[in-house]
């Protein structure tokens, strides 16, 4: 199926951090390597995932949220930036997706529900590909997996030390810790939630 087809049809807009892996791409230990990334758009029978390596129609992907849990797929169809992903799952397995959705959207459409106890809680930006800018001037592509008005966490395939400064975007911040797959970056000035996707999200000119 297309993207563009299972925009018409129903389903749930929906963002879940997660990650995946890819046939044929390993790290230097020879261990098929993970990625970040989100959903944006979920039914029982396929999902919309964002994610910094795309794969080839035809690629079979296994990924995990941490709300509904594994998945395996075939990539359906690719854009810049993500896929469809055809879910591969039992009549059962799918039934009690669909239930799991519709309790997520319920949650997500009451705000009041959702409780963080962080001082400056963190969010998921519509869009997720952006640039880091180093003290150098070297500029890298990366995928925000989720910001906050004072840091962002980032997956990449560059490790500067913790305490490097860079810009993610337009926003300036240090290093303070590693992830498996990237770094968390904390903001020099914190910034505005009207402001910041835009000032984080800026992808290098094409």
């Amino acid at each position: 199926m297309s993207i563009e087809r299972f925009l018409k049809q129903r389903a749930v807009d929906i963002v879940m951090e997660g990650t995946y892996v890819l046939p044929n791409w390993y790290d230097p230990q020879g261990k098929l390597r993970t990625f970040a990334c989100r959903t944006t758009r979920v039914s029982p029978f396929r999902m919309m995932v964002d994610m910094p390596v795309v794969g080839k129609v035809g690629d079979n992907l296994i990924s995990y949220f941490r709300d509904i849990g594994n998945f395996e797929g075939t990539i359906s169809d690719t854009a810049r930036g993500g896929v469809l992903l055809e879910l591969e799952m039992t009549q059962a397995m799918r039934a009690k997706l669909a239930d799991k959705l519709t309790w997520l959207e319920k949650k997500t459409s009451d705000p009041a529900s959702i409780s963080d106890a962080r001082k400056t809680p963190r969010f998921v930006p519509k869009a997720a590909l952006s640039t880091l800018t180093l003290a150098d001037g070297a500029v890298h592509s990366c995928f925000v997996v989720d910001a906050s008005l004072s840091g962002a966490a980032v997956a990449t395939d560059i490790r500067p030390p913790i305490g490097t400064p860079l810009g993610i975007g337009a926003c300036i911040g240090r290093v303070i810790r590693h992830t498996p797959d990237g770094f968390a970056v904390k903001f020099v000035k914190q910034q505005s939630r009207d402001e910041l996707t835009g000032l984080v999200v800026q992808p290098r000119p094409v």
